[in-house]
């Protein structure tokens, strides 16, 4: 989707270099830049690279202001920018149809403008926003609402009564508001009943979801996602959870049942909490961090590591610690 440099600095609020009537089309690495890219640089010691390359034009900081073989767009946040510019120049979906092979009955209510692909199943009174797509073989229940502008991919499944706000992204083969992993024991038996799990999961706007991961609904109340939280592939979040605003997780990471995670908290991959623990705001948790249960979990800006567990200078002391002690028992 091309666009010239002058509307393209416009949209993103950048002071433009150069020349202006200069067309671009795509982002690009420096090492794969062609005449109609757009790169970025986010320190001076790569600017001398951006300014051989292929590339149309520049987005760097203010650093980059005296530069003048190639027109620069100035930006206090040269990455976040090319995330921006890459939006802006990808090719609209010009295929926006509900397939014939989709399944969407007559109580339905369908935004404008929204797309349903090959195979899709919506159920009853399911409610779908402008500009949203449900990508084919997506198996939506009965009553779930989808807002606005989001992004449902392949084989993606939602249960019954799930809520998910504007902007939201949910990549192929998610699961969202399904059962929990929640069980009675008989002590007369031994055997297990499962426990009631008719509650539902709320998703705010702007979350994101990877592939294949799952979020159960609550067992009484609710489950929710917090806006703007961003879940990589392969995360395993139980009934019950409270997740907040702009919470970060990588794969492979688990919740068990009635976490709570404040506001901007930060998880590597393979991190596990048990059940009833409570990680508050701002807090990061450093790979296969485990978390043990009911423990609570507070440092803005801290680092955290092992398990159980606790702020990563505590940690590496300790490993130095037995370092020197195995070397003198050796």
């Amino acid at each position: 989707m091309k666009q010239t440099l002058r509307d393209l600095a416009e949209k993103l609020g950048c002071r433009l270099l150069g020349d202006t009537s200069i067309t671009v089309s795509s982002v690009s690495s420096l090492q794969s830049a062609k005449s109609d890219s757009l790169v970025f640089v986010d320190d001076a010691q790569h600017l001398d690279t951006a300014l051989r390359s292929s590339a149309a034009a520049v987005i760097a900081g203010d650093f980059a202001a005296s530069a003048t073989s190639k027109p620069i767009l100035i930006s206090a946040q040269p990455r976040l920018t090319f995330a921006r510019a890459a939006k802006l120049l990808r090719d609209p979906d010009r295929t926006r149809v509900i397939h014939p092979s989709a399944i969407v009955p007559a109580s339905a209510e369908i935004g404008r403008n929204v797309a349903v692909g090959p195979r899709a199943i919506l159920g009853e009174h399911v409610k779908v926003g402008d500009e949203t797509t449900i990508g084919s073989g997506s198996v939506i229940g009965d009553d779930v609402v989808i807002g606005s502008h989001c992004r449902l991919d392949p084989n993606v499944t939602v249960y019954p009564g799930t809520t998910l706000g504007d902007r939201v992204i949910v990549q192929a083969g998610a699961v969202l508001g399904s059962d929990g992993f929640g069980y009675v024991r008989d002590s007369q038996t031994g055997r297990y009943e499962q426990s009631p799990q008719i509650g539902r999961l709320a998703i705010e706007d702007d979350v994101e979801i990877g592939a294949n991961s799952t979020i159960d609904r609550g067992a009484l109340d609710e489950t929710r996602i917090g806006r703007g939280t961003k879940i990589d592939n392969l995360v395993q979040i139980g009934h019950n959870v409270q997740i907040g605003q702009d919470v970060v997780m990588a794969s492979q990471t688990g919740l068990s049942g009635s976490v709570t995670v404040g506001d901007n908290v930060i998880m590597g991959g393979q991190v596990g909490i048990g059940d009833h623990a409570r990680i508050e705001s701002g807090a990061m948790l450093g790979g296969q961090c485990g978390i043990l249960p009911k423990k609570v979990l507070r440092g803005k800006g801290v680092v955290f590591w092992g398990t159980p567990a606790r702020p990563v200078r505590e940690y590496l002391k300790e490993l130095a610690f037995v370092s020197r002690s195995a070397k003198k028992n050796r």
